[in-house]
C-alpha cells in the first residue's frame, strides 16, 4: 500500500468510521478487494479496530476505529503526503514558468506583453 492510499484510507476511516469497505473502495477508486487487503494490513499493524455493529441477513457491518498507534501514523503519513505533493507542486510550477517563457518568450516573473 502506497503513502497516498494509506493517508487517504487512514483519513476516510478517522472521518466517517462507519463507511463500507465498498463504500471505501468506490471512494477511494481502488477494488473492493484491495480495501479489503489494506484494512486487513492496518488492523494487523494494529492502526485500526474493526469493531462489528450490526448484523442484519448474515452481513457483517463494521465500525473501524483508528488506533493511538493509527493516529500518530495518520499524522506521519499525512506529512510525508504533504511534503510529496508540496514538492511536485513546486516542480509544476517551475515547469509551468519555463514553459510560458519559452511559449511566450516573457523574462520570468514577468507577464506576457
Amino acid at each position: 500500500m502506497n503513502d497516498e492510499i494509506r493517508y487517504k484510507l487512514l483519513k476516510l476511516i478517522h472521518d466517517e468510521p462507519d463507511m463500507s469497505q465498498r463504500q471505501l473502495a468506490k471512494e477511494l477508486g481502488i477494488s473492493l478487494g484491495k480495501v479489503n487487503y489494506c484494512i486487513n494490513a492496518l488492523i494487523e499493524r494494529g492502526f485500526v479496530k474493526a469493531r462489528n455493529f450490526k448484523n442484519s441477513r448474515n452481513k457483517r457491518g463494521y465500525i473501524y476505529i483508528l488506533t493511538p498507534r493509527g493516529i500518530e501514523e495518520k499524522a506521519k503519513v499525512t506529512l510525508r503526503f504533504f511534503q510529496r505533493k508540496l514538492a511536485e507542486y513546486e516542480e509544476l510550477e517551475t515547469e509551468i514558468e519555463r514553459l510560458r517563457e519559452e511559449l511566450l518568450g516573457s523574462p520570468p516573473g514577468l507577464p506576457p506583453e
